[in-house]
């Protein structure tokens, strides 16, 4: 629980201080914790999963707001093309596949060996949707 609260505390240092982090960044992680926390709730009662605690709870948020704060900085560096093609595919894959990598570091650190929420699947979402915050403008 500890590890879970430095986390959360450097989290929330980066989401001040960060200048690209502002409100809109803030509600899509909201709003995808809200759905997260919905689907294992929904999940508890339907096919028996544990009940999310209230650490997981925490490490769910931990996990949607870094995953969100490196896809925003990934859109910065590399934006979101204005036109549908090749670039839109590529930029998915070089954003998704190290995001899964990181996700099962962030799995192994938050849970251990003994998983009971897919939190590598909810960081590399979590980063795909963050990934498409800063959208590049063609001049014509």
């Amino acid at each position: 629980m500890n590890l879970v609260l430095i986390l959360l505390i450097l989290l929330s240092a980066l989401y001040i201080f960060h200048p690209h982090l502002n409100v809109i960044v803030m509600k899509k992680v909201l709003g995808i914790t809200l759905f997260v926390e919905v689907f294992y709730l929904i999940g508890h009662y339907m096919s028996g999963w544990p009940f999310p605690t209230p650490e997981v709870i925490l490490q769910i948020i931990v996990v949607v707001g870094s995953g969100v704060a490196i896809g925003v900085i990934f859109s910065r560096i590399w934006p979101l093309p204005e036109k549908k093609g090749f670039e839109r595919i590529a930029r998915t894959f070089l954003i998704v596949i190290p995001a899964l990598g990181l996700g099962i570091g962030f799995q192994l650190l938050l849970q251990g060996q003994y998983a009971t929420q897919a939190l590598y699947l909810i960081f590399a979402l979590s980063t795909w949707l963050g990934s498409g915050h800063f959208i590049r403008k063609t001049v014509a």
